[in-house]
């Protein structure tokens, strides 16, 4: 714990909801936030094919694979693209054991979709200047 307790000057809790923290021996944390990241995965699933949730999940495990999965999250997040007409599901009987629900993405998350990977490349190439600018040189030192 540093000389501030679990709370920094401000009286803010040290790292709650934040992506850096510092370290008991001083140095820094970061953890880059993809928490986000995983709504154009889902539809970039779903444009192959429709899928069920588990099989999302398992999928989003492949391309985040720091990320905890959290299904209860993932469910909220399809429902809501469904509410909004991103991606609809119907129930599916036909696979062994209980039904489920298979998700499959619209006209609507196709072009949002688009929107991700536009965003994702701007995002992408100043990322990328950024670590131009700052130097290979300085990869790996602390």
């Amino acid at each position: 714990m540093g000389p501030h307790g679990p709370h920094d000057r401000s009286g803010r809790r040290r790292g709650a909801g934040r992506s850096r923290h510092r370290c008991d021996d001083g140095s820094w944390s970061v953890a880059a936030r993809m928490e986000r990241f995983n709504e154009p995965v889902v539809l970039a699933i779903l444009r192959d094919g429709s899928a069920h949730g588990y099989d999302l999940a398992e999928s989003l495990r492949a391309w985040v694979p720091d990320e905890q999965i959290d299904l209860g999250n993932l469910y909220r997040m399809l429902r809501s693209m469904e509410d909004e007409g991103i991606v609809q599901s119907e129930w599916s009987d036909n696979a062994p054991g209980r039904a489920k629900r298979t998700y499959e993405l619209t006209a609507d998350g196709e072009t949002l979709l688009d929107a991700w990977v536009r965003s994702l490349r701007s995002t992408n190439a100043t990322i990328a200047r950024f670590l131009q600018e700052y130097g290979d040189d300085k990869e790996g030192t602390t």
